[in-house]
């Protein structure tokens, strides 16, 4: 049996959201109280945090995953240097999933780091 581990060769994303940390952090607790509640988990590597959304899988889609490409409709950001497992906001709990050792996410958060108007505030 041969087992192969190819990786993804590029990541496409079509549009990204900066916010700065306080807006991203009320963004994500409107929503979790809209949707019901529970505790919110946001992704952080290299001092950002974020959350993607990928485009669903129609044909076209799967064939470009075939070839290595993945496409993400958006990625919504914002700048947090320093990883924390879990904020309280405004009787909101937000946890943190350190996704850095993922070579996608942390090179993401290198490209987004580049892209941020808000960097050096």
């Amino acid at each position: 049996m041969e087992i192969i581990i190819e990786p993804w060769k590029r990541l496409v994303v079509h549009e990204i959201i900066e916010y700065r940390f306080d807006d991203f952090v009320q963004m994500v607790a409107s929503q979790n109280r809209s949707m019901g509640g529970g505790i919110p988990t946001i992704n952080w590597a290299k001092g950002i945090v974020f959350s993607m959304g990928a485009l669903p899988d129609t044909e076209s889609i799967i064939q470009e995953k075939l070839k290595g490409i993945l496409h993400w409709g958006s990625v919504i950001f914002a700048i947090k240097e320093r990883f924390e497992k879990q904020i309280i906001r405004e009787n909101v709990t937000i946890n943190f999933n350190d996704v850095g050792v993922n070579e996608i996410f942390a090179k993401l958060a290198e490209t987004l780091k580049t892209q941020s108007k808000f960097k050096s505030a």
